[in-house]
């Protein structure tokens, strides 16, 4: 549990706003003063997930409810504390980890199953059984991608309900019955917030409509011919509205009679935080995984190079919808943990800076975390994790540094493609998130794409995101492009290696890549299995 406050302001007149953000690890409730990034107090407590079998992810959606209103009480009760006062809070956003699926029934409220989260593999066989289905047996990913912007994989919701339907009895009844109703973790909180089976809404906005493979990326509402595919009936699903508008009122607890008005994507909440709100502007949030985003302003761009095509935002129903090509790293701050918890090279993470530094480089070694294969742009859901170029003199902090430079490679990955697509190559990178207080982490990644690196002045702008767009609601004459603060200077970190040094790091970097590619599917993992089973 973490609770704080940020303010140094001892007026506590507000008026202010809050925001839900409610990630893969923890949830909180912020508050800010409104139209600027100055957090007035907070309450952060993490989300246990639950690990059922190897690849499965999953998370208790009580629980996720339960941490969500804990944390909104803990901030309103440290709000009081400081002198301000609730009723002064004019609205809330909501912001969420994106892709994790849930089912509920429409008559109890209560949840069919745990939610399934965003890294759960399990669906592996289902894209399998799915790519059968496609014409001329032509097993395309890219299928369906002329209409949704994303290929077949595990990650996106629409495989993960179609997952439902075909493995839990009580998921399949309550749809052919018309009973069962599917949200993202936006949509479950919204409709819990005001008022669940008595009147809750059953809503959701572009952003997070875009990632379950259902929403037609032109038109923005949900597609038949995309629902028929899955084999999903449209009655489980929610109403698509956009990013800033008023979707309901909060029911009942601390936030009783204030109004939801602003809903996004936890990392296209990012964008808007970072304020890369015209075309041309990319960030970059480094969590549990990574994620950039690219603005491509409302023009649609289809990636040649591997990259996803999402909704960046849309500031209310007549407003033109942003879109963005996304790249998205599985595991980036997730490494550490693996360190820790699996193989004990570290104690805890606040070691990882001071570690990484006791070495001058990585000594050649090569760390590509797939634990559960890749994401952007190589889409191999069979690549395994594989650590290379070890020796006698390997130490753990030549494994720590090349675990910081794997996410910088990754990155560089994404980027690569980025300038493939939209032909203009970025000159720096607006990056946030829990690993950009590492100083280090910051200089290996400036010097390994090689581009000028700017850290936003608050870590965590997923939540000052969903803030704004849910000031903009209430206050259309709101600049978001504005100052937020008195001092809105970002810390720049420029590149200290040559070209030369940069791309002979990156060659080495993309063959431990080929070695970490379609392992599950070799042949000597194959034999492998054979010899086991026959034993």
């Amino acid at each position: 549990m973490d609770t704080g406050s940020e303010s140094s302001d001892v007026n506590m007149i507000g008026p202010f706003i809050g925001a839900i953000d409610e990630g893969t690890t923890s949830a909180r409730f912020m508050i800010f003063r409104a139209g600027t990034d100055d957090i007035v107090c907070y309450h952060q407590i993490e989300v246990p997930s639950i690990f059922v079998k190897e690849g499965w992810c999953e998370q208790d959606p009580l629980v996720i409810t339960n941490t969500v209103n804990e944390c909104i009480e803990g901030a309103c009760q440290k709000l009081i504390a400081l002198g301000g006062k609730v009723k002064d809070i004019l609205a809330i956003g909501i912001t969420n980890q994106r892709e994790s699926t849930l089912i509920w029934d429409r008559n109890t409220g209560e949840a069919l199953a745990n939610a399934i989260i965003w890294l759960d593999n399990r669906t592996t066989s289902t894209v399998e059984d799915l790519l059968e289905t496609i014409p001329n047996n032509a097993r395309n990913i890219n299928y369906l991608r002329p209409l949704c912007g994303l290929p077949l994989s595990p990650y996106f919701s629409g495989v993960k309900l179609r997952w439902l339907k075909d493995n839990v009895a009580t998921v399949k009844r309550a749809m052919d019955a018309g009973d069962a109703m599917f949200g993202t973790i936006d949509t479950w909180l919204m409709y819990n917030l005001t008022g669940g089976v008595n009147g809750g809404i059953h809503k959701t906005d572009v952003t997070n409509a875009s990632r379950t493979m259902l929403m037609n990326i032109e038109t923005l509402q949900w597609d038949a011919n995309l629902l028929k595919f899955f084999g999903l009936p449209s009655s489980i699903l929610p109403e698509i509205c956009s990013s800033a508008e008023h979707f309901g009122t909060i029911a009942a607890g601390v936030l009783k009679g204030i109004n939801i008005t602003a809903d996004l994507g936890d990392q296209q909440a990012a964008l808007v935080g970072q304020q890369c709100l015209s075309k041309g502007q990319a960030k970059a949030t480094y969590g549990t995984g990574c994620f950039l985003l690219y603005n491509t302003g409302p023009s649609i761009v289809h990636s040649q190079h591997g990259l996803l095509t999402t909704v960046g935002y849309q500031l209310g129903r007549k407003a033109p919808p942003y879109y963005a090509l996304e790249g998205s790293v599985s595991i980036a701050g997730a490494a550490f943990n693996w360190l820790r918890d699996n193989i004990g090279l570290i104690q805890n993470t606040g070691q990882i800076e001071t570690m990484a530094s006791m070495v001058d480089n990585s000594l050649d070694v090569y760390f590509v975390p797939a634990f559960n294969g890749l994401y952007a742009p190589y889409w191999n859901q069979d690549a395994r994790g594989v650590l290379c170029g070890l020796s006698e003199e390997t130490t753990s902090e030549h494994i720590v540094r090349a675990t910081l430079e794997a996410v910088c490679f990754q990155v560089r990955d994404i980027l690569d493609s980025m300038h493939k697509d939209c032909k203009i190559p970025l000159t720096k990178l607006m990056v946030d998130g829990g690993m950009t207080v590492n100083n280090l982490f910051l200089q290996l990644q400036s010097d390994l794409v090689g581009i000028h690196v700017l850290r936003a002045k608050i870590a965590e702008t997923t939540a000052l995101g969903a803030a704004m767009a849910a000031y903009k609601t209430i206050a259309p004459q709101y600049n978001m492009e504005g100052p937020l603060s008195k001092s809105d200077e970002r810390e720049s970190v420029k590149p200290k290696i040559n070209s030369t040094e940069r791309n002979l790091r990156y060659q080495k970097w993309k063959m431990a890549i080929e070695r970490s590619l379609n392992w599950e599917t070799s042949s000597l993992a194959q034999g492998e299995r054979e010899s086991f089973d026959g034993a």
